[in-house]
């Protein structure tokens, strides 16, 4: 069906049409620009949303995100970032491939249409003129027609009036004649007139117009057509981004799946775990040794020499008297476990908190005094822990990080090396990048001189050099954190044990000589050289008159041990000796050949065979 040939005379309500036609196709094309506005600012506000749950850098949050909840989070929040991307994606190609086209081609569909709707106003109006010059050219015949029919009247009126003289009559013939002339003139004009402008019509209503008309049409169909193709590529711009969106969709299910509890878990000990042993059970203190006592023992000495019942365990107890402890005067008052206060202190503030009675530096004398009884003949310094505590008493950050619990301790010191290994390489691949540069610059005088880079060589050659010093030191820290080597973090885990099973007897001790005044009530107001003797006397008899631990079972070696560092023993594969103190945790088994020689053996480097009815036998776990 042809527009030109069935609306030959719709020509105003094709033009109203035409512009209804543009007038929908700008409507859709601010339909998509609001869309790719709203994509935009969807992608921001998800953009900004994944942003503002971010962790922030150097912040304990990104400590936080190790988890892998937090990880699966974190993914989470990269993948909405992933995910807003394509919805700008979205928004571009709806811009370009839409909204520019469609607003170009709204621009061009306005030009022809214009174009087609001005050829034909013209038309119109050239059949318009040729029906002016038809209606004309009739009236003009019609009006001849008329005057030659009144002159041929008047003539033969003239001709047949006998009083009338004949050149009257021949000048009205004559009238007569001329009119009919005109008339004939007339006729024949109009007739051409017409004959042209039934042309014209014919030409104007079935080819002018319907080819207008067509064109007109075709513009229209390629209008709709247009729209239709803009509609697809609308769906099509989604569609594109479906498998993309769906892989971000994928990758959030991917990580919800690999949250794993149990790693969650295992973190949350590696981050808190401190490495100390559980405190062991709270001995028994004899409050009913004063009321033994005679009245003779008024005496520090007496009470010394006497050999009265004492509770002994994890070694000897000497009955020392302490005369600068305050006598406990609310006996009632529920006493707070050694090694509950011993791990407090280990793991909060530098606070000796069960020597707190204590005057005048005694606080300190006896917990050291236990540490280094504790630490003669181990792999380690004597004072090692006396200088660990008195650095948390004066509230010093030791660069070993000696301050925190053995497992907290390994991981600041890995990260540590970690860091130096990073500078370290850092600064190799500048001192690589100075020295190509200088070997340039011997080949090439001209770039620059090569002496002026040995300065900057050399220093980063020195920074190098201290940092591999550096990354040395915090290595052995490290290595003796591990086992490796049974150092100074093994005798922080062994304290810890010493205090949870042995101190006991120590503390029971002290508290017996809190009560062991000679009259029941000893109190603090002794002389500053009585309470010096008693303490030179009592430190002098811990190390001069130790014993030999007791054995508590055997061992067989199950491989060739060379003991190399200060305080292990060498050991053959096969070998049977004697265990005189059990693996507390550290991977450490202290054994003996002989009286005289003894030491520590890896555990795992033997078969441990304990005598459970052994005095002083423990299990450690």
């Amino acid at each position: 069906m042809s527009w030109g040939t069935e609306l030959w005379d719709q020509f105003d309500n094709l033009e109203k049409h035409t512009q209804w036609g543009i007038d929908i196709l700008e409507k859709y094309i601010k339909f998509v620009k609001e869309r790719t506005e709203i994509e935009l600012s969807y992608a921001k506000q998800l953009r900004n949303l994944s942003k503002k749950y971010q962790p922030k850098k150097n912040s304990k949050e990104e400590e936080e995100y190790r988890y892998t909840a937090c990880k699966a989070f974190l993914s989470t929040l990269n993948e909405m970032n992933d995910y807003a991307g394509q919805h700008e994606v979205i928004s571009e190609n709806m811009t370009s491939q839409i909204t520019v086209e469609l607003t170009r081609y709204v621009q061009d569909l306005k030009q022809e249409r214009k174009s087609h709707f001005h050829e034909g106003r013209k038309a119109q109006q050239h059949i318009e003129t040729c029906w002016k010059q038809l209606e004309s050219s009739k009236r003009r015949f019609e009006r001849d027609c008329k005057e030659a029919d009144r002159a041929q009247q008047y003539f033969e009126k003239m001709d047949a009036d006998i009083n009338v003289t004949k050149a009257d009559v021949e000048k009205a013939r004559q009238q007569a004649q001329t009119r009919h002339q005109m008339a004939e003139d007339s006729k024949a004009d109009y007739s051409l007139i017409l004959q042209k402008f039934n042309q014209e019509q014919r030409e104007y209503y079935y080819t002018h117009i319907p080819t207008i008309f067509q064109k007109i049409q075709e513009m229209e169909e390629r209008r709709i057509v247009r729209v239709g193709e803009s509609m697809k590529t609308y769906a099509e711009v989604d569609r594109q981004v479906i498998p993309i969106i769906g892989k971000c969709l994928d990758e959030i299910v991917k990580a919800a799946k690999s949250i794993d509890q149990k790693n969650d878990s295992q973190l949350v000990i590696e981050a808190y775990k401190s490495g100390f042993e559980p405190p062991g059970d709270i001995e028994f203190e004899d409050y009913t040794q004063p009321m033994k006592r005679t009245v003779s023992d008024n005496s520090l000495s007496n009470s010394r020499g006497e050999g009265k019942p004492e509770l002994k365990f994890g070694g000897k107890s000497k009955g020392k008297l302490w005369p600068f402890i305050k006598k406990n005067k609310s006996p009632k008052q529920q006493k707070e476990p050694l090694s509950h206060r011993f791990n407090e202190f280990m793991t909060s503030k530098p606070k000796i908190h069960c020597f707190r009675s204590l005057k005048r530096g005694t606080q300190s004398f006896c917990f050291h005094k236990e540490l280094m009884k504790r630490t003669i003949g181990k792999p380690t310094y004597a004072f090692e822990a006396r200088d660990y505590v008195l650095s948390l008493k004066l509230g010093a950050a030791p660069e070993d990080f000696s301050n925190l619990p053995p497992e907290q301790r390994r991981k600041k010191l890995q990260q540590k090396v970690d860091e130096l290994n990073k500078d370290i390489q850092k600064e190799m691949d500048q001192r690589d990048a100075i020295t190509k540069m200088k070997d340039v610059y011997l080949k090439n005088p001209q770039m620059g001189d090569p002496a002026s880079l040995d300065h900057k060589l050399t220093e980063v050659s020195q920074n190098i050099e201290k940092l591999r010093l550096e990354a040395q030191k915090f290595e052995a820290w490290l290595a003796e954190v591990e086992g490796r080597l049974p150092a100074r973090s093994d005798q922080a885990r062994r304290q810890s044990g010493m205090y949870d099973t042995q101190s006991p007897a120590t503390v029971n001790n002290c508290a017996q000589d809190r009560e062991s005044s000679p009259d029941g009530s000893y109190t603090e107001e002794q002389s500053q050289e009585s309470e010096v003797k008693v303490l030179a006397t009592d430190f002098d008899d811990e190390f001069d008159d130790e014993e030999p631990l007791p054995a508590i079972g055997t061992c067989k070696a199950l491989y060739t041990f060379e003991g190399q560092n200060e305080g292990t023993i060498s050991v053959v594969e096969g070998e049977t000796l004697y265990v005189i103190e059990e693996d507390k945790g550290d991977g450490w088994t202290r054994i003996r050949r002989s009286e005289d020689e003894e030491g520590y053996v890896p555990t795992s480097y033997v078969e441990v065979y304990l005598d459970k009815n052994a005095k002083g036998a423990k299990t450690y776990i």
